[in-house]
Order: C-alpha cells, then structure tokens, then sequence
C-alpha cells in the first residue's frame, strides 16, 4: 500500500494520497498516508456507500469530485476530516481482486481543480499494483495451507504445490516493492522446507538464480521455456543449471531436482 501510494502521487504529480484495506467489518480503515499534514484522516472507517471512498466501495469503480465539501453527488460523513488536512479535489480509486473490493487508493489537491485522466490513469494504474500483491499474498497462503495438509509426498496436491512453487519463484524478480518480493521468496522457502524429508541431505547453499531454474526444471521446463519465463538468455539458464548441479553433485538435471528437494530447496 505504501509504495502504491508513492506511485500514485509521482504518477499524477497530486500532492496528497492515502489509502486502506477492508477490515473484517467489510468497511475500509485508512491505514497509510503520503503528503499529509496531518493525522486527521489516519484511522477513519470507510463505509460502503459513504462519501467519496464509500461510493467508490459500493460502486467498485473510480469516483471523483471537483470540490468535495460542495459535492451533491457523495454523502458527507467524513467532512471533518477532509476539510482538517484542506483537501478539496479527491480522486478514489477500488482494489478489486476476483471481483471483491478489498481496499480504496485516494489522491487529492488542495485546490478545487477539475482531475484529469492523466491523473485517474496513473491512480488506476496503483490500485493495479495493490491488487497484484493481494493475488500474489492470496496464492501464497493457500499453497502453505495445501503444504500443512496431510498429503503424501507423491500426492497431485504435492505436484500442484511444486508446479505454483515454481511460478511463484519465477515471478518474484518482477515484483518491484522490495518487501513483498522478500515476503514471497520467504513463502517459497517455507514450501520447500514444509516438503523436505526429515533428515536432509548436508547443506547446499544455492544462488537465488540457480533455485529459480530448478524449480523451472522441476515442473518440466525446457532451458529455452525457463529462460523466457525467467526473462534470462537460454545460455544464462543452462550455466544457471551447471552450477547447481556442480554444488549439487549430480550430473544430469533429474538427479539436481531430487538432491535439491532432499536440500529442502524445492517442495
């Protein structure tokens, strides 16, 4: 959220954005803040239906308004503290993933000048962001709650946990916000050491790289297929793999994977 709300100001030059998640209330708590003045708006409970945010919620697209204290198109519930940090052009933007709101991206001025797409574009373009760090958190936790079940080691669920393991891996290079990237390679971790056997081989220390394309070559990946999904060169991927199996001791890919899942490196 906080990095979303940095994007969303640089990308609309608006100097003020702040932003929340649904509670377990349904309704939105505003948690971050970029630009404020004041605390006024940290906290505030956003109601489904209720002013512009509210609207946003209930309407599960982007609102926006010229001058809010005037507006005749929202309620007005949250007057008192708009006006307290002197905001008068609002934008309001949903997170919406799988079709449920989970959350509501703001920027404002603090003149009453009409938003232009520019500004609702680059918002939109946030919210985006949000709503793929939610997806990604969400797949995340399912796949740990499918690593904790009871399942045999040769189980589908076990092989629909490697191949999500793998994709997961192969995505987290592109995640920009340095603390969700880092919160999904340590779930990756945790679904490689929930599959690993109880006695482990001795310790391998592998690059990050060189995991990613195991868990490539674990799913059945080509070089040439792991290097387009991995955005690497075919050559890059194949020395990738030789120096893994070299720290691995193997000699062909087959015999890297097993060693790498007895390493609890891969699920």
């Amino acid at each position: 959220m906080r990095a979303a709300l940095v994007r969303l100001r640089r990308g609309t030059g608006l100097p003020v954005a702040f932003g929340g998640l649904t509670a377990g209330t349904g309704q939105v708590r505003i948690a971050e803040l970029s630009g404020a003045t004041t605390s006024a708006l940290r906290g505030l409970a956003i109601a489904a239906g209720n002013g512009l945010g509210g609207k946003a919620l209930s309407l599960a697209r982007a609102c926006a308004v010229t001058d809010y204290q005037g507006s005749r198109h929202i309620s007005h519930e949250y007057d008192t503290a708009v006006a307290a940090e002197g905001l008068r052009s609002v934008l309001a933007v949903p997170v919406v993933v799988r079709r449920r709101v989970r959350g509501v991206l703001y920027g404002a001025l603090r003149a009453a000048q009409p938003l232009g797409d520019r500004a609702l574009t680059a918002a939109v373009a946030a919210a985006r962001d949000v709503e793929q760090a939610l997806l990604v958190r969400d797949e995340a936790q399912t796949l740990l709650a499918a690593a904790s079940a009871p399942a045999a080691e040769g189980s589908a669920a076990w092989e629909e946990v490697r191949e999500a393991h793998g994709a997961l891996r192969a995505l987290a290079p592109r995640i920009v916000d340095p603390a969700l990237r880092g919160e999904l390679l340590a779930v990756c971790g945790r679904l490689a050491s929930a599959a690993a056997p109880l006695e482990r081989a001795a310790t391998v220390v592998l690059a990050p790289r060189e995991v990613d394309v195991l868990a490539c070559v674990a799913g059945g990946a080509t070089n040439a297929v792991a290097a387009e999904r991995l955005g690497l060169r075919p050559e890059t991927v194949k020395g990738y793999l030789r120096s893994a199996m070299r720290k691995l001791g193997t000699h062909t890919r087959g015999e890297a994977v097993v060693a790498a899942r007895r390493a609890g490196l891969l699920p």
